[in-house]
Parts: C-alpha cells; sequence; structure tokens
C-alpha cells in the first residue's frame, strides 16, 4: 500500500499547475489538506489525519522545480523570431488509401501559388490540413470524396523559433501552453518540428496570443 506522502504526492502532480502555485506560497496548505483528505483515505482505506497531509505537502521539495524554472527561463530568452499568420482554416479528414495518394498532389498544387500558407498533421486515424483561407475551396474540391471529421476558420498562428537546447529540456511545450492557458487562450491546433513551435488559435485572440508569447522572451 502507498503511504500518505506518496499519494499526495501523486494527487499534486496530477493537477494542473499546482505544485508550482505549492512552491511559490500561492496555495493555502491547510484548505488544500483538507480538499485531498477524502480521496487519500479511499485510496489507503482507513483514516488520515489533516495534519499528516499538510506536513507532508509541507515536505515535499521545490529544488526540481527551481532547477527547471531556471532552464526553461534561460532557454526562453533565447527563443528565435516569431512569425503571426492570419486567415487560416483547418480541416480534418479520415485517414484512407485515397486521402494518402492524394497528399502529394495537393502538395504541388499548392506550392504552385505564392504566398499560401499550409502544413500537414497525419495522426493514426486522421489528418489534419492547414491552409490559408483562400485555399478553403482548393482542399473542398480535392477532398470532397474523403470523410470530413471537422472544419474550422477564422485562424490564425504564431510561430516561435526554439533555439536548439530545447530538445534537451523537458517542460518546455508545457512552460508555453501554460501561459496561454492562464489567460484563457484556447488552443486549436499545436504543430510543431525539431526546432520550431506553431500554436493555432481564434484569429479572434491571435492578438493576446502573440503578446503572451513575445513576453516569455522579452522578460526571461
Amino acid at each position: 500500500m502507498d503511504s500518505i506522502g506518496k499519494i499526495t504526492e501523486d494527487l499534486i502532480n496530477c493537477s494542473p499547475f499546482l505544485r508550482e502555485a505549492i512552491t511559490d506560497n500561492l496555495i493555502n496548505i491547510s484548505a488544500l489538506a483538507r480538499k485531498l483528505k477524502p480521496e487519500i483515505e479511499s485510496r489507503m482505506g482507513k483514516p488520515v489525519k489533516e495534519g499528516a497531509i499538510v506536513m507532508t505537502i509541507k515536505r515535499m521539495s521545490p529544488g526540481l522545480y527551481y532547477r527547471l524554472n531556471i532552464k526553461i527561463t534561460n532557454m526562453m530568452s533565447e527563443l528565435g523570431d516569431f512569425l503571426v499568420r492570419s486567415n487560416l482554416s483547418d480541416f480534418t479528414y479520415e485517414n484512407s488509401e485515397s486521402l494518402k495518394n492524394a497528399q502529394t498532389d495537393f502538395i504541388q498544387l499548392l506550392r504552385k501559388e505564392n504566398d499560401n500558407f499550409y502544413t500537414i498533421s497525419q495522426g493514426l486515424s486522421e489528418t489534419t490540413f492547414i491552409v490559408s483561407a483562400s485555399q478553403n475551396e482548393i482542399v473542398k474540391e480535392f477532398f470532397k470524396k474523403e470523410k470530413l471529421k471537422a472544419h474550422n476558420e477564422k485562424l490564425a498562428s504564431v510561430t516561435v523559433k526554439l533555439p536548439t537546447m530545447n530538445t534537451e529540456i523537458y517542460g518546455v511545450y508545457y512552460y508555453i501552453l501554460k501561459q496561454l492557458a492562464w489567460e484563457g487562450i484556447n488552443i486549436v491546433q499545436v504543430v510543431s518540428t525539431s526546432n520550431e513551435f506553431t500554436i493555432v488559435v481564434n484569429q479572434a485572440e491571435i492578438d493576446i496570443a502573440f503578446k503572451i508569447l513575445m513576453n516569455l522572451k522579452r522578460y526571461a
């Protein structure tokens, strides 16, 4: 059977932002202990004193969080250029052999058009195309026989160039997405390569999203 400490730490680590809030002394420890107490007792199968939970929370080491935060903050100061694109749309189709075969021809068609943005993300069961809104009718016509699962318009994106060290520091994407979540920004799509990170949001929120990302670099 797991100890009070192990169960408490697992519950806290499963809650977004909670570990950081505790480390930064933003949480009422006694109130948190009362909230966790029923679940801890359920897992242990016996009553647990609230004071024991409080002591467990206070003993949780902040060292890893601080070390990680310093690494990420240093990396944020080295973020490269930001590129904003507006008037985008996304189309998500169910994967099929015909969809796979048509992608090459579709890419070649888009490359003939100047100043158009497109990206393709293929999952196990579906594929998403993000394109400039001016290409909407081309996408619809090209894949009219495919099963459309989702479609969004009036989107915009911000692409951030990451330092090469980003692949050696865990928590980078979490750190970026956390800032956006705190401001209530809804992420429609995320696209990434080794050294580029693109978020797609509703066009009405792009100015706020851009400001948040710029501040990550400016105040690092």
